[in-house]
C-alpha cells in the first residue's frame, strides 16, 4: 500500500502563488506516476498534472505555463507549484500515485479569493 499526504493549501489572492507538496509512504518504491487532480464545489473531479519516473510531465491545458509538477525521487514527493491563480482554480487538489494500482491522498484546500 502507498499513503499520500498533501499539504501547503490555503487561502490566496488572485494573481498569486501556493506551492503543493504530497509525501508518500509505505511501498513508495513502486510509484510509477504521480500527479495532482482537483475538484471545485458541485464540479467532477478533473486531472491537473502528472509526472512519471522519467520526469515526463503532462498538464490540463487551462495550467500550462502558470502550474509546474516536480518531483523529489529520493524524499517520494511531487509538488505542484501554482503561480498566476484564478478563483477558477479553486478547488480541493488531491495527490495520486499509481502502481500497480491508483492511490488518492485526502486532499488539500485550494481557495482563491478575487
Amino acid at each position: 500500500q502507498v499513503q499520500l499526504v498533501e499539504s501547503g493549501g490555503g487561502l490566496v489572492q488572485t494573481g498569486g502563488s501556493l506551492r503543493l507538496s504530497c509525501a508518500a509512504s509505505g511501498n513508495a518504491f513502486s510509484i510509477k506516476t504521480m500527479g495532482w487532480y482537483r475538484q471545485a464545489p458541485e464540479k467532477q473531479r478533473e486531472f491537473v498534472a502528472i509526472i512519471t519516473n522519467a520526469g515526463a510531465a503532462t498538464y490540463r491545458d487551462s495550467v500550462k505555463g502558470r502550474f509546474t509538477v516536480s518531483r523529489d525521487y529520493a524524499k517520494n514527493t511531487v509538488y505542484l507549484q501554482m503561480g498566476r491563480l484564478s478563483p477558477e482554480d479553486t478547488a480541493v487538489y488531491y495527490c495520486y500515485a499509481v502502481t500497480n494500482m491508483g492511490h488518492w491522498g485526502k486532499g488539500t484546500l485550494v481557495t482563491v479569493s478575487s
